[in-house]
C-alpha cells in the first residue's frame, strides 16, 4: 500500500504515474495554475523580502571583491551572462518538427564566480546573511560600514567561534563551504551518496569537514540537521524549508530582467517567456521562478526538469501528497548521473508555495542529458554538467503540448515571438578528465 492506496488505484486516480513508474519521460501541464497577483500571496514572501535579500548582496560585494579574485571584475556581484543556443535550438527544431519557435537562451548559472553553479546564489546569500546577523549583533560591523573590513584575521577569529552545517548532493555544499570556510567557520557539509568525489576534494581542499554517507540526499540532510540540534553554536543550512535560500536565487531575476533590458529581448504580452529549471529539492528553482513571476507576471511560464529516476517535485505537487511522499514509495529508485538532481523527496514548502505558479513539470533519461551535453559542447561552446542540460528538452515539450498552448491562448505570432530559456544550473567546474568521460559516454549513446 503507498498512502492508503495500491499502486493500481494511484494510477487509476492519477494515470500520469504509470508513466512516472515505468520510468518513461513524462510530461505534465498543471491545470492549477493561477494569475501571478492572486497566486504569489501563496508564498508567504513578498518583493520586499527580494529587494532586502539583494541589497545584503551589494553590502558584501566589496568583502566579496577582495576575497574572490574572480568576483572582483565584477564588483564582487556574482552573477552570469545569457548566450544563445542556436545548435540546440535547431536540433530541437529538427527532431520535434517544430513550429512556431522563438529563440533559445541559456542563463549560465552553470558559470558563476566562486562554486560554479545556481547554487552560488542562494547558499552563498545564506551564509552571509548569518553572517551579518552575528556580526551587527557583535558590533563587529555596522551596516554602514565597509563590508571589505570582514576579510581581517580577526573577523576570521569571531567566525571561528561558530559552525555551519548542511545535507547536499553536491553543489549546495561547494556553496555553503566555500563561502563559509573564507568567512572562518568551522563547516560540515554532509554528501549523500551519488555526490562526486570531486567535489568532495574540491571542499576539503577548501578547509571544509566532509562527512560522507552512503543514503541519498535525505539522510544528509537529516544528519546535518541532527548535528546543528546538538550544538547550539552550529547554524543549519536547510536545503528543504529555508526562506533565505529562497530569496538568495530570487535575486536572480531582477538581474535577468536588466540582461534582457541591455539584450533587446522583450517579455510582455506579445513575446512570452518559457522558462526550463532543473530541479532537484526544489529551493533553487523554485526561488528563481518565484523571483520570476515578481519580475514578468503571467507573461512568463516557469517549468521545473526533473531526471525520470527522480521525480520528486512532479509526483508530490500531481499527488497533493509534497514532502509527505517520496519517489521510493512508488518504487521509483532515485538514482541518475544527475547527481545535483537525485533527490527522493521534494521540499514541501517549495512545492506547496509555488504549486499555482508553476506551469508544468517533465521529466528526461540519465541517456537524453549525456547526448545533450555533448551538442551543448561540441557545438554551441558551452560547459554543463550532465543535470544542467535537463532543461533543454523543455522548448519541445511546450510546443509539443497543442492543449497547453490552447489553454495559454497563444497565437503562432506570440509563440514565433517567444524567448525559451535554460538554465544552466552547472558544470563550469567539472575537472577536465571528468568532463571528457561524460563527453565520452554521451558520443557512445550517440552511435547507438
Amino acid at each position: 500500500m503507498i498512502h492508503g492506496k495500491t499502486l493500481d488505484a494511484w494510477i487509476q486516480s492519477h494515470p500520469v504515474i504509470a508513466d512516472l513508474v515505468a520510468l518513461n519521460e513524462t510530461t505534465w501541464f498543471n491545470p492549477n495554475i493561477a494569475q501571478a497577483t492572486e497566486a504569489l500571496n501563496d508564498v508567504g514572501l513578498t518583493a520586499a523580502d527580494v529587494r532586502t535579500a539583494s541589497e545584503r548582496l551589494q553590502r558584501f560585494a566589496p568583502y566579496l571583491a577582495k576575497v574572490f579574485p574572480d568576483t572582483a571584475a565584477a564588483g564582487g556581484i556574482i552573477e552570469s551572462p545569457i548566450a544563445p543556443l542556436e545548435h540546440l535550438r535547431q536540433l530541437l527544431i529538427t527532431e520535434g518538427a517544430l513550429q512556431n519557435v522563438g529563440d533559445l537562451w541559456l542563463k549560465a548559472d552553470s558559470d558563476l564566480p566562486i562554486s560554479g553553479s545556481i547554487k552560488a546564489r542562494g547558499g552563498i546569500h545564506e551564509v552571509l546573511k548569518h553572517a551579518e546577523d552575528l556580526a551587527l549583533e557583535s558590533g563587529l560591523i555596522t551596516m554602514a560600514d565597509d563590508y571589505a573590513k570582514l576579510a581581517s584575521e580577526a573577523a576570521r577569529a569571531f567566525f571561528g567561534q561558530y559552525k555551519i552545517a548542511v545535507g547536499s548532493t553536491g553543489n549546495l555544499g561547494l556553496s555553503i563551504g566555500i563561502m563559509s570556510a573564507k568567512l572562518g567557520f568551522q563547516v560540515s557539509v554532509h554528501m549523500s551518496s551519488d555526490a562526486r568525489q570531486w567535489k568532495k576534494d574540491k571542499l576539503r581542499a577548501n578547509g571544509v569537514t566532509v562527512v560522507e554517507h552512503a543514503s541519498d540526499y535525505s539522510v544528509a540532510v537529516e544528519q546535518g540537521r541532527k548535528q546543528a540540534a546538538s550544538d547550539p553554536t552550529c547554524y543549519f543550512v536547510d536545503d528543504e524549508n529555508s526562506p533565505h535560500l529562497f530569496l538568495g536565487y530570487a535575486v536572480a531575476a531582477e538581474r535577468l530582467a536588466r540582461q534582457f533590458e541591455r539584450g533587446g529581448i522583450k517579455v510582455d504580452a506579445e513575446h512570452p517567456l518559457f522558462v526550463y529549471l532543473p530541479c532537484g529539492v526544489g529551493g533553487g528553482p523554485g526561488g528563481v521562478a518565484f523571483g520570476l513571476k515578481l519580475a514578468f507576471g503571467d507573461w512568463v511560464h516557469c517549468v521545473f526538469a526533473e531526471p525520470t529516476h527522480s521525480p520528486c517535485m512532479l509526483l508530490g505537487v500531481y499527488t497533493g501528497l509534497h514532502d509527505e511522499t517520496s519517489v521510493q514509495d512508488f518504487g521509483i529508485d532515485n538514482v541518475t548521473a544527475a547527481d545535483g538532481l537525485a533527490v527522493g523527496r521534494p521540499s514541501g514548502f517549495v512545492g506547496k508555495a509555488m504549486q499555482r505558479l508553476l506551469d508544468g513539470y517533465y521529466t528526461v533519461t540519465d541517456e537524453e542529458l549525456y547526448r545533450l551535453m555533448v551538442v551543448a559542447f561540441e557545438k554551441d561552446k558551452v560547459k554543463l554538467e550532465p543535470s544542467a542540460l535537463a532543461g533543454v528538452p523543455g522548448m519541445s515539450r511546450v510546443l509539443q503540448s497543442h492543449a497547453y498552448l490552447n489553454r495559454l491562448g497563444l497565437t503562432p505570432t506570440q509563440l514565433s515571438n517567444a524567448t525559451h530559456l535554460v538554465w544552466g544550473t552547472g558544470g563550469s567546474m567539472v575537472p577536465d578528465d571528468e568532463f571528457e568521460a561524460y563527453l565520452a559516454k554521451g558520443r557512445n549513446l550517440s552511435l547507438r
